[in-house]
């Protein structure tokens, strides 16, 4: 993947959907859910302020992220990949 995102855009690769409930029911295809977690890829260089100096991004590759559930665009690679592109404002937590 030679992806590199701009400005304050971030390149994550969402986490698989749970495949069964914490119960053990096996769910099907249709009924799971949306991931909203997932791993940085690649990161752009930072926000540029009204002052003209870049502000670095909070978020690095290889951070487990917690985003919206509609944010950011899909894109998918060459290779067969689905990613996201998205602001790192649209991120709403880091996983530790």
């Amino acid at each position: 993947m030679n992806i590199q995102p701009l400005g304050d855009r971030v390149v994550i690769k969402p986490l698989e959907a749970e495949s069964k409930t914490k119960g053990g029911i096996v769910l099907p295809d249709t009924a799971k859910e949306k991931p909203q977690e997932g791993k940085v890829v690649a990161a752009g260089k930072g926000k540029i302020l009204d002052s003209g100096a870049v502000q670095s991004l909070e978020v690095k590759v290889g951070d487990k992220v917690l985003y919206g559930k509609y944010s950011g665009n899909e894109i998918t690679t060459k290779e067969g990949e689905e990613l996201l592109i998205m602001r790192e404002e649209d991120i709403l937590a880091i996983i530790k």
